[in-house]
């Protein structure tokens, strides 16, 4: 027996830990390398497959990295102008009784443009949940600041760094959103770490969870890391994350379900 049969035959005795989600595709990531878009794409599929809701979730893709984010999952989608997602999601969640719509968008997208659309779903309790990636950048157009870059971050149109007295500060979206009412659960995870996958993936689910109980509005934003525009290699992404994003953008879970309405259903 040759060295290649050998290896066969030791591959067949291993045990499978893990599979491809069932509603995820197997088309491959059209991600830059080291992009943990991928990551989410998997924690979400998961979190649908777990609650049994493929047959009735519907996405809305966004404009931005993920904009292909229906070539990927394997339920039904919809394609948005940019920012404008949440004002799909919510036309489908009405018109669509006992669907389960989420959005899935990046901080150039929500965070800038879509700002108004993000705040007043969410105000109105919008029965959705929105998937929020924020990699403190524009990543598809090439690496401009974005709201969510941080002070000194040097990007394409802030070349010297992020500069308060001119660009401003950058926009902690959830901490804007946690004062509203018609939010209900609202998060923010990372997904730097195996520790901070999991608890990204608890988040997720609880987000998902809170739609099915029909209480309102849910969001899980999720600190990401983009080496090709940061121009940095994974780990020292992953690094940076840990040492400049989150102390700004803390990891916490603002907003939950009372136990009564966590009860409900749709």
């Amino acid at each position: 027996m040759n060295d290649k049969e050998k290896l066969l035959e030791e591959v067949k005795t291993m045990k499978k830990v893990a599979s491809r989600p069932k509603c995820l595709t197997d088309r491959v990531f059209h991600y830059c390398p080291g992009c943990t878009h991928g990551v989410v794409h998997r924690l979400v599929a998961e979190t649908i497959d777990e609650l049994g809701i493929q047959e009735k979730t519907i996405g809305v893709a966004p404009v931005g990295c993920s904009v292909f984010a229906y070539w990927y999952f394997d339920t039904d989608f919809s394609q948005a102008a940019h920012g404008r997602a949440p004002a799909v999601a919510t036309g489908i969640k009405r018109s669509v009784p006992g669907s389960v719509v989420f959005t899935y968008q990046g901080d150039g997208d929500l965070a800038a443009i879509g700002t108004a659309e993000i705040i007043h779903a969410a105000n109105r309790g919008e029965k959705i949940t929105v998937i929020f990636i924020n990699n403190a950048i524009y990543g598809m157009t090439g690496g401009q600041m974005a709201p969510t870059s941080l002070i000194n971050q040097k990007t394409q149109t802030s070349p010297y760094g992020r500069d308060s007295e001119t660009m401003g500060y950058p926009i902690r979206v959830s901490e804007m959103l946690s004062g509203l009412e018609g939010v209900k659960y609202l998060s923010r995870v990372a997904v730097d770490t195996p520790a901070n996958i999991i608890k990204a993936k608890a988040a997720i689910k609880k987000a998902f969870e809170t739609q099915l109980t029909g209480t309102g509005f849910s969001m899980v934003e999720v600190l990401s890391i983009c080496p090709t525009d940061w121009g940095l290699n994974v780990a020292d992404s992953k690094k940076w994350l840990k040492e400049n994003m989150i102390p700004y953008y803390p990891l916490q879970e603002f907003k939950a379900p009372k136990a009564e309405e966590a009860k409900g259903g749709e």
